[in-house]
C-alpha cells in the first residue's frame, strides 16, 4: 500500500471576495486567511460599489467578507445588491466587526465575526458553517416551494371542524 500525499488530499480551493477600504486592515485579514491550514485560497479584492460589480464579472465567489469600517451606508448599499443579485444571493456573508456594539445589517448577512480574535482557524470554521447554514435555507426554501401546492390542496379538500 502506497502512503497518501498529504497535499494531494487537501487540494479544497477557497474563492472568497472581501470588501473593505482600510488598507491596514485588509492586510491583516488577508494574512490571516493564508493561515487557513491545508486549503488554496484565492481572493478577490473590492473597495466600493463599482470595484464589486466589477470583479464579480470574473469572479464567483463562494463567500463574501465585508469590513464594516467602509461605513454604514455603503455596507447597506453592498449587502442589498448582493443579496438582491440574482449571481450572488446564494453566497454567504460575513461582516467583519471592530465590536459587538455597533448595529447589525439584517437580512442578507449569515453571520458577524469581530476581528480582535479573528485566527485562520476560527475563521474557516465560521465560513464552513455560514455555506452549511445557507445550503439548509435553499433547501428548505425549495421543499417549501414544491410542497405548498400540495398543503393548499390538503387544507382546501379538508372539511371545516364545525363546533
Amino acid at each position: 500500500m502506497e502512503p497518501q500525499n498529504p497535499v494531494s488530499t487537501a487540494s479544497e480551493t477557497l474563492r472568497i471576495m472581501v470588501v473593505g477600504n482600510n488598507p491596514l486592515e485588509l492586510s491583516k485579514l488577508l494574512t490571516r486567511i493564508q493561515k487557513i491550514n491545508d486549503k488554496t485560497v484565492v481572493i478577490e479584492i473590492a473597495f466600493d460599489m463599482q470595484s464589486i460589480v466589477a470583479r464579480l464579472g470574473k469572479f464567483k465567489p463562494e463567500y463574501i467578507l465585508i469590513d464594516d469600517n467602509i461605513g454604514r451606508k455603503e455596507l447597506r448599499d453592498a449587502v442589498r445588491f448582493l443579496y438582491n443579485n440574482r449571481d450572488t444571493r446564494d453566497i454567504p456573508i460575513t461582516v467583519l466587526k471592530n465590536s459587538n456594539y455597533t448595529e447589525a445589517i439584517g437580512s442578507g448577512v449569515m453571520d458577524y465575526l469581530l476581528k480582535e480574535n479573528l485566527t485562520g482557524e476560527s475563521l474557516y470554521k465560521a465560513l464552513a458553517n455560514t455555506l452549511k447554514f445557507r445550503k439548509t435555507q435553499q433547501y428548505l426554501y425549495h421543499a417549501y416551494k414544491r410542497r405548498k401546492g400540495q398543503l393548499l390542496r390538503l387544507f382546501k379538500s379538508e372539511p371545516a371542524f364545525q363546533i
